[in-house]
C-alpha cells in the first residue's frame, strides 16, 4: 500500500502521444500513475461512449508506480473502464492531456481531451484537461510541462468545486505566466472541401476557420492567450441555461 496519490492519466491523441508520455512524466513527480489510453487518435470525441461493439483494454506494462493500459474505445470509455474495472482504487486525480493543439472557447465541446477531464469531475475526482497551442506530433513541451506542475502542484494543495474541472491551454514559447479566464464566444465556421476518390466517388473532408464572436473582451482564454498567457478555464458540468430559466417558467401553456 503506497501513501502517494493516484494519478489517472489518459489523452485523445492516443497511446502512442508524444504529450501523453511528457505528462506522465511530469504525474510521476507527485504520485502514482495509472495510463489508460485510446489505443489510436480519438480527437475530436468529445463525451462519446461505444455502444456497439466490445471494449477492450490490454495492459501494457507494470512497473512500480506506473500501470499502462491501451483501450480500443474513446477517451469517456478510458475513463469509465477505468472506475468501474481497471483502477483498485479511486483515484485522486483524473489529468488529460497533454494535447497537441488548442482546445479553447468552444472547441471544449468538441474536445476528447476534455471530455475525459469532464468524465473524471463526474466522478466528483478533481480533474484537468492540458491542451499546447502546437498540433505536430513532434511538438516541443519543455515549457509546457512546467505549467502543467505548477498547476498540478496548486490543485493538489487547493482542490477543486466538486463536479467541476481545469480546462488549461498552454502557448508555444516561453509563456509570460497564468490567467484565470472564462471562455471566449465563438463558433467554427466550416467549410466542407468536396473531393473525388480515384474511384470518381466524392467525399468530404473538413475545414473551416475559427470565428471570436468577443475580440474585444480581455477576461477570456483567447485574450489571454493571444497575449502568451496560460489559460485556465473552470468548466462545470451543469449545463443549465439559468438566464433563461426564469423567463421560460412564465411562458402560458
Amino acid at each position: 500500500m503506497t501513501d502517494r496519490p493516484l494519478i489517472f492519466v489518459t489523452n485523445d491523441d492516443g497511446i502512442h502521444a508524444k504529450g501523453l508520455r511528457e505528462l506522465v512524466e511530469v504525474m510521476q513527480l507527485f504520485g502514482d500513475v495509472v495510463v489508460i489510453a485510446p489505443e489510436v487518435a480519438m480527437s475530436g470525441m468529445s463525451n462519446a461512449i461505444t455502444a456497439d461493439y466490445p471494449l477492450r483494454a490490454n495492459k501494457l506494462s507494470e512497473e512500480s508506480g506506473i500501470t499502462v493500459y491501451k483501450c480500443n474505445g474513446t477517451p469517456v470509455d478510458c475513463v469509465k473502464l477505468g472506475f468501474n474495472h481497471l483502477l483498485d482504487r479511486m483515484p485522486d486525480f483524473v489529468v488529460s492531456g497533454i494535447n497537441h493543439g488548442a482546445n479553447s472557447s468552444i472547441s471544449v465541446i468538441y474536445s476528447g481531451t476534455m471530455g475525459a477531464a469532464i468524465e473524471g469531475c463526474l466522478h466528483g475526482v478533481p480533474s484537468i484537461g492540458f491542451s499546447l497551442l502546437d498540433f505536430t506530433p513532434d511538438a516541443d513541451f519543455s515549457k509546457a510541462k512546467i505549467y502543467v506542475a505548477r498547476i498540478f502542484q496548486a490543485v493538489m494543495e487547493n482542490g477543486l468545486p466538486r463536479f467541476s474541472c481545469l480546462n488549461v491551454n498552454i502557448p508555444t514559447g516561453s509563456p509570460k505566466g497564468i490567467k484565470f479566464c472564462r471562455q471566449a464566444r465563438g463558433k467554427w465556421v466550416e467549410e466542407f472541401d468536396k473531393r473525388t476518390d480515384p474511384h470518381n466517388r466524392n467525399y468530404f473532408w473538413l475545414a473551416g476557420s475559427f470565428h471570436n464572436y468577443e475580440e474585444e473582451a480581455r477576461d477570456t482564454d483567447l485574450y489571454a492567450l493571444e497575449r502568451n498567457y496560460v489559460s485556465v478555464v473552470p468548466v462545470k458540468v451543469d449545463m443549465t441555461c439559468y438566464d433563461s430559466l426564469e423567463e421560460l417558467k412564465n411562458w402560458k401553456f
